[in-house]
C-alpha cells in the first residue's frame, strides 16, 4: 500500500497527475519539521501534490529525473550541498522552476538574492512564528508554486547568465572602483520630481540589471518591492555596490533627493509627505493593501498626490495586481508611466494588469530600459532645463 512505502518514493502510478491537473511538487530541505508543514500545506491545496521529499541536495537531485516535478522548493541552508550548489545542479539536469526555501536572516536575504541571480523563480522566507505559518506556507507558497509552474527557465538562464556575462565583461575592462556621487552634476530642475518604481516576483535580478546602468544625472527614486524584513537591507546594499547612484533602505524622514534611490522595507508601507519642492519618506504599519505590505499602490498614489506631472511611474515584473491602481492615479494627475513588457518579464503580472487595464503609457524591454529612463526624462521635462 501507499502508506508503507518511504515517503520521499511515492510511485508515479498513483499520482493523480496523470490527468494533467495536478501540480506536481518536489521538496528539499534538511529540517524534518519544515519539510512536513510544506508538504502538509501543499497536501491542503486541491490543485497541487508532493511527488516527492528529500532531507538534501543529493537526494533530492536522486529524486528529480525520476518524479518529474513541475516545481521544486529548495532549503537555503543544508549540510553537504547547500542551497547554491543543489540550486545549480538541478538547473544543470532540467530547467525547473525553483522555489527557495530561506531563513528570515540577513545571511539568508543575501544568499537568497544570490539564487535569484542564479535562476530561481522565488521565494518564501520561512515563518518567525507558528501564526505565520498559515499565511507563509498555506497561502504564500501555494500561490508562488502556481504562478512558477510552466515558467519558461530556459528563457530566464539566458537572460540572468547573459546579463551576468555583461557585468563581468565590464568589470574586466574597468580597473577603477565606482564613480563617486556626481552631486555637482544634478541639474536644479530634477529635485522637485520622482521616479516611483513598482516590481515584485523576478525583481531583484530585474533591479541589478537596471541599477548597473543607470548613469547620474537621475530624478530622485522610489522602489516599493515586495520582499519580507530583512531583505530590503541586503538588496539595497547590494544594488547600491553595483549603481552609480546611492541606494539605501528608506527610513522616516528620509529626504528624497536627486541621484538617490530609496527601497521602501519590507514589512512596512511607504508613503511621501510634501517636503519644500520634493516630499520626505513615511513608513507606516497598517494591514496589506492590494495584498501586500509595503503596497506598491500606496508608494505611488501618494507621489502622484504630490508630483503631479512631475512623476514618472514605472512598474515591472511581478505577481498580481499591486501597483495598477497606483499607475492609474499617476497618469490621472499629469503623470507618465512606463511599463516592463511581457518577453523580458520572469512573471507579466503587475504589470500585464496595469497595462491592460490602460494605465501604461508605453512598453519597455528591460535590455533598453536604462535609455528609454534616460529619453523619457528628458521629453517629459526637457522645457524645464532637463536636455
Amino acid at each position: 500500500m501507499l502508506a508503507s512505502l518511504p515517503r520521499d518514493r511515492v510511485p508515479r502510478e498513483t499520482s493523480p497527475t496523470m490527468t494533467g491537473r495536478m501540480i506536481r511538487v518536489l521538496v528539499i530541505d534538511d529540517s524534518a519539521l519544515i519539510r512536513e508543514m510544506i508538504c502538509d500545506a501543499i497536501g491542503d491545496t486541491p490543485d497541487m501534490e508532493v511527488v516527492g521529499r528529500a532531507p538534501n541536495g543529493a537526494r533530492g537531485l536522486e529524486l528529480l529525473d525520476r518524479l518529474d516535478p513541475d516545481v521544486v522548493t529548495l532549503d537555503i541552508q543544508m549540510p553537504g550541498m547547500d542551497g547554491l550548489e543543489t540550486l545549480d545542479a538541478i538547473l544543470q539536469k532540467r530547467p525547473v522552476p525553483v522555489i527557495m526555501v530561506s531563513s528570515l536572516t540577513q545571511i539568508g536575504a543575501t544568499v537568497t538574492l544570490d539564487a535569484l541571480d542564479r535562476g530561481a523563480i522565488d521565494y518564501v522566507a520561512k515563518p518567525e512564528r507558528g501564526s505565520e505559518t498559515q499565511t507563509v506556507f498555506h497561502s504564500e507558497l501555494p500561490r508562488k508554486i502556481r504562478s512558477a509552474k510552466g515558467t519558461d527557465v530556459r528563457r530566464i538562464l539566458q537572460i540572468r547568465r547573459r546579463r551576468s556575462q555583461r557585468t563581468e565583461e565590464r568589470r574586466k575592462r574597468s580597473d577603477t572602483p565606482r564613480p563617486p556621487e556626481r552631486v555637482d552634476a544634478v541639474p536644479e530642475e530634477l529635485a522637485d520630481k520622482c521616479i516611483a518604481l513598482g516590481i515584485s516576483t523576478g525583481g531583484p535580478p530585474a533591479l541589478s540589471a537596471l541599477f548597473e546602468n543607470l548613469r547620474p544625472p537621475m530624478p530622485p527614486i522610489v522602489i516599493v518591492q515586495h520582499m519580507p524584513p530583512q531583505f530590503t537591507k541586503p538588496l539595497a546594499w547590494r544594488l547600491n555596490a553595483a549603481s552609480r547612484l546611492t541606494v539605501s533602505e528608506a527610513k522616516s524622514g528620509d529626504l528624497l533627493r536627486p541621484n538617490h534611490a530609496l527601497i521602501a522595507p519590507g514589512g512596512r508601507h511607504l508613503e511621501l509627505r510634501p517636503q519644500g519642492r520634493s516630499a520626505k519618506v513615511l513608513l507606516r504599519d497598517g494591514p496589506p493593501v492590494s495584498s501586500h505590505k509595503p503596497s506598491v499602490d500606496v508608494m505611488m498614489k501618494s507621489a502622484a498626490r504630490i508630483f503631479g506631472r512631475r512623476c514618472l511611474g514605472v512598474i515591472m515584473t511581478g505577481m498580481g495586481r499591486d501597483g495598477s491602481d497606483g499607475c492609474a492615479a499617476i497618469r490621472a494627475a499629469g503623470g507618465f508611466v512606463l511599463g516592463q513588457d511581457e518577453a523580458s518579464s520572469d512573471v507579466y503580472g503587475m504589470n500585464k494588469v496595469a497595462m491592460n487595464e490602460g494605465n501604461v503609457d508605453r512598453q519597455f524591454s528591460l535590455g533598453e530600459a536604462t535609455g528609454t529612463l534616460a529619453l523619457q526624462i528628458k521629453r517629459l521635462w526637457a522645457p524645464t532645463g532637463v536636455a
